[in-house]
């Protein structure tokens, strides 16, 4: 059946686009199918003539992609719907997410936009296109406009004889590799005597051990699953993942290194762990590069998601005296907040997700993973040097005791955006009548602020459910946070409390 304007529109994914691209898995019909990416590439080409005023055959589009199955054949049809156009492609094959913006920086590839072809950490079996002209990534309205145009489209396949391929991940390696150089003195190899593990989980990663801490002198020996391979044979490649920040921390312990980095598909996210095996990842991982950052930008702002915890927020303003502005989730929410406070006047360097997502302004807020852990080696180097360790930055940073994450699921309701409206204030008044302390202000959701602890129920940006976050300070203290939530929620039928535990 040929493919409609609905059935675009159900790959829009709030600033990108995702389907079903492998057959296979039950319950999981194909989506993103071929043809479905070639009008979607059409529909970016014209995209691309409003906002820059050229005409097609004047464009260049460099398309990427990271290791999963159906990369090649999503790359083939992209490419051939770009130059059916008469615009031009570039083939930067097996790139990065962060490299793929880039393109349309480096003066080699000087592409108007670009295209990664990426579903992040999802299953195997699916795929997604993400966007990038020179001022950043597409937003939400912009895949709306491109879906709309794909809709309009027809297939059309032009011919790939003249597509230029280049290494854009070499180039794109060059870049970091000075970064680093600079930044430690210009020394050929500044990271000799160094140890650092990789774990790119057979994602598009692998090319940071090889191509850029082995030519700066680190020992990479013991990195782990740096090979693409798009089955993900090995975990999930996602630092969020418990089995996959196993994985690095069993690799820097074992092969006693003096740092680790894990890294998500498309190299966007990043986690680490010290040399003890400590992780460096979510509220620990924000303070440490907030902490890097704070000499350079005295005084500044740090932009966070809404799940940030107390803990975080104290050491931010009382430890390093910055400002902490707890925002929304949505990687491209604090990119972009952090982006219009600078243009306001205000110094905000980091706009960073409990996720991994994290993006500085002197990197074109870009969220890159990459240059994350460049920060984290420059100050390991550095700490190194003066005979310090990298935890030194966050010894004061408090951790909760308990934390967990509940997802509430709405059931048979039309309009679940409306239900979950009504939920919130509802659940706001009775934790008011209660004489509970609501944080403010509140960019998400409801956050109780308790003696002890937090909960933050908020909706869902995708999904229809309600997640509930809940961080307490001492051992028991989250089972009656917990309960004590369930009790004001209470009376909301179509709410799944299944997931509660107490």
């Amino acid at each position: 059946m040929p493919l409609t304007h609905e059935d675009f529109m159900k790959l829009a994914n709030g600033s990108d686009i995702r389907g079903v691209a492998v057959a296979g898995v039950e319950g999981e019909p194909v989506t993103l199918t071929p043809e479905a990416a070639n009008r979607i590439a059409a529909g970016f080409v014209r995209l691309l003539t409003e906002k820059t005023g050229k005409k097609p055959e004047e464009l260049q589009i460099a398309v990427g992609h990271d290791s999963r199955i159906s990369a090649l054949a999503i790359k083939d049809c992209v490419l051939t719907g770009i130059t059916h156009t008469g615009a031009h492609g570039i083939d930067c094959v097996l790139a990065s997410t962060p490299a793929m913006f880039m393109a349309t920086i480096f003066e080699d590839t000087a592409a108007d936009g670009s295209i990664m072809i990426t579903a992040s950490h999802l299953p195997y079996n699916r795929n997604g296109l993400k966007f990038f002209t020179s001022v950043g990534g597409a937003e939400k309205s912009d895949i709306q406009k491109i879906l709309t145009y794909a809709a309009e489209a027809e297939e059309a396949h032009g011919t790939l004889d003249n597509v230029l391929k280049f290494d854009l991940i070499g180039r794109y390696s060059e870049h970091l590799v000075q970064k680093i150089r600079t930044a430690l003195g210009g020394e050929e190899k500044p990271l000799a005597g160094m140890h650092i593990v990789v774990d790119a989980g057979n994602g598009a990663g692998g090319f940071f051990a090889g191509r850029i801490l082995t030519p700066l002198g680190a020992d990479t020996s013991g990195s782990r699953y740096l090979n693409p391979d798009g089955h993900f044979p090995n975990h999930i490649p996602n630092p969020e993942d418990p089995k996959a920040m196993l994985a690095i921390k069993e690799a820097v312990i074992e092969n006693d290194a003096d740092l680790g980095l894990i890294f998500d598909t498309d190299v966007d996210r990043m986690s680490a762990v010290l040399a003890d095996g400590t992780d460096v990842s979510r509220n620990a991982l924000i303070a440490m590069m907030a902490a890097i950052l704070a000499p350079d930008y005295p005084g500044s702002t740090i932009i966070t998601d809404s799940v940030t915890s107390d803990g975080l927020h104290d050491f931010l303003e009382n430890d390093l005296h910055l400002k902490h502005l707890r925002y929304m989730r949505g990687y491209k929410n604090v990119i972009n907040e952090c982006i219009r406070r600078n243009e306001a006047g205000e110094v905000s360097p980091l706009a960073i997700e409990t996720s991994g997502h994290g993006a500085l302004s002197e990197n074109y807020y870009l969220d890159d993973g990459a240059y994350l852990a460049v920060k984290l080696i420059i100050a390991a180097a550095k700490a190194r040097a003066e005979d310090r360790t990298l935890d030194n930055l966050i010894v004061n940073l408090r951790q909760p005791a308990e934390a967990r994450e509940i997802r509430i699921k709405i059931k048979d309701v039309d309009d679940v955006k409306a239900y979950g409206k009504e939920v919130l204030a509802a659940f706001e008044e009775r934790a008011k009548a209660k004489g509970l302390t609501i944080a403010e202000p509140s960019y998400e959701g409801v956050r109780i602020v308790f003696d002890g602890g937090w909960a933050l129920l908020r909706m869902s940006l995708h999904d229809p459910n309600m997640p509930l976050n809940i961080e307490a300070d001492a051992a028991g203290g989250a089972d009656e946070i917990e309960r004590t939530v369930k009790e004001l929620i209470r009376g909301f039928d179509a709410l799944d409390l299944s997931g509660f535990q107490n």
